[in-house]
């Protein structure tokens, strides 16, 4: 694979009741930078911090719901910090900004270390980096010719 192909980034698109104020939350209370485009067809907006990105679009019809709520499972997106102590880092901050805590910082028995927040609109954000990558990676082959 060349340079040109690597992929170095996933960007999803989260749909929003109300755009603005769902991007007023990732700002204000998440640290996040944003660029809107409200007058376009669809009306979107891109939050950024550091290298990861979403995209919020307007929903124009239907219900928004979690992975949760919706199928029973699953979080809606996964952040890795760059270090595990990056996970106790985000943790104080999002507590001091009155971000709505699911779950504290803790070891996975896959060999994780998270904490899990609720978004403004519902969706529940993994926040967490491997710790244990023998338990993480045990029935893979990503540790093979690593």
């Amino acid at each position: 694979m060349t340079d040109q192909a690597k992929l170095v980034n996933l960007c999803p698109v989260f749909i929003s009741q109300d755009v603005k104020k769902t991007v007023k939350f990732y700002v204000e209370q998440l640290g996040f930078t944003y660029a809107e485009h409200y007058d376009k067809i669809d009306n979107f907006a891109t939050i950024y911090r550091d290298s990861i990105e979403f995209i919020i679009v307007q929903a124009k019809f239907g219900e928004v719901k979690s992975n949760s709520k919706r199928h029973g499972a699953g979080y809606d997106a996964y952040i890795d910090p760059t270090a595990v102590e990056g996970v106790d880092i985000l943790y104080q901050e999002f507590l001091a900004n009155d971000v709505n805590i699911i779950s504290k910082p803790q070891k996975t028995d896959y060999g994780s270390y998270e904490f899990v927040i609720e978004d403004i609109d519902g969706r529940l954000i993994g926040i967490g980096r491997i710790y244990d990558k023998q338990t993480y990676f045990e029935n893979s082959d990503y540790l093979q010719g690593k």
